[in-house]
């Protein structure tokens, strides 16, 4: 069975998308709608897509899609999903879900209502290394996990091909922390309480560019997510993320140049975690499309049945809450007990 979708938002990452569903059996893009309508155009020319729509409600009506795939920024995401959700079985919205909790949960709460699945587009927890690792640790490869580490610190020009986020006044946080404080929740569990710390290391930006988040789990367990866009390093790391999970029985790393090594009963074992480059793709971005392919494809699963969304709305509001925290600790100077966010 195919899987008709709809896309909304024709901009730079939804390229990704487009591209992972062309690659993808069981499903196909058979619109796409964007307000800018020599955007859309150009971008079903590209795809080809023949279905171009500038009214996102006139597109949903017409074309009855399986699943929308809501490509746009946050200040849009309510709107949209609150639309889509009675016109299809399944929405995926970009991240962050919201700028606020109650929109996060308004979302929620009209997929539910209409019956339709919310899945976010949280694509980290999805790049091949991190899998592996996740699988490495549910086989017990390192007993329970105690503490974790996830850092993404680059001087890449992140504003290049987006040039509106050196004008956003939260910034790493609500860009990249949503992606970071995923894992963390996915690797160690449910947050209780944070503490972070925040820089504007560079100038032209008008938000924090850096930022180092303690975090207590509900376990006792802690972990520290770190991330900067204005670190040098040679070579440059940009999008490789940085990870460490220690357990009761040994400790599993995820290193520069997607090496995997993992410490245990039988000492050091090192794996080769780098995906393949996309047919379509190019370093040093295949780790994320690859990551992109891997989440549409679970998309296809749920879908199908076979599998539940992951993360869901429900579970990516907690992830949301956990940045609100960060800004609401870093703002005050005080440690954030979680209770009172979700």
């Amino acid at each position: 069975m195919t899987h008709r979708g709809c896309l909304i938002g024709c901009g730079f990452f939804a390229r990704n998308h487009m591209h992972a569903w062309t690659d993808l059996p069981g499903a196909r893009i058979t619109a796409v709608c964007d307000t800018d309508r020599a955007r859309a155009e150009a971008f079903a020319r590209d795809f080809g897509v023949a279905s171009i729509y500038t009214d996102a409600a006139e597109m949903l009506a017409a074309e009855r899609p399986d699943f929308c795939d809501i490509a746009t920024t946050p200040p849009s995401h309510r709107a949209l999903v609150e639309l889509a959700a009675p016109h299809a079985r399944l929405l995926i919205c970009q991240k962050p879900i919201a700028d606020t909790l109650e929109d996060a949960r308004a979302m929620v709460a009209a997929c539910e209502a209409a019956g339709a699945a919310l899945v976010i587009h949280e694509n980290f927890r999805w790049q091949a290394p991190l899998v592996r690792m996740k699988a490495v640790i549910e086989q017990g490869g390192i007993g329970t996990p105690r503490h974790g580490r996830f850092e993404f610190r680059h001087k890449w020009d992140v504003y290049a091909g987006q040039p509106y986020l050196a004008e956003f006044p939260r910034l790493a946080i609500m860009d990249v922390g949503v992606h970071v404080f995923d894992l963390a929740r996915h690797f160690m569990g449910e947050a209780a309480a944070i503490t972070c710390e925040t820089q504007r290391r560079n100038p032209r930006v008008a938000g924090e560019d850096a930022f180092t988040v303690l975090t207590r789990h509900a376990t006792g367990d802690v972990s520290v997510c770190d991330v900067s866009f204005h670190s040098r390093y040679d070579p440059e790391p940009f999008p490789q993320v940085w990870a460490r999970v220690e357990g009761d029985e040994g400790t599993i790393e995820l290193l520069p140049g997607h090496r995997l090594v993992i410490h245990g009963e039988a000492g050091r074992v090192e794996e080769d975690g780098e995906p393949p480059v996309p047919a379509w793709g190019e370093r040093p971005w295949h780790v994320v499309q690859d990551s992109v392919r891997r989440f549409q494809a679970h998309v296809i699963d749920v879908l199908d049945g076979r599998t539940m969304p992951q993360p869901s709305g429900a579970d990516n509001v907690r992830t949301l809450a956990l940045c609100l925290a960060a800004y609401e600790s870093a703002e005050t100077g005080r440690r954030v007990t979680l209770e009172a966010q979700t």
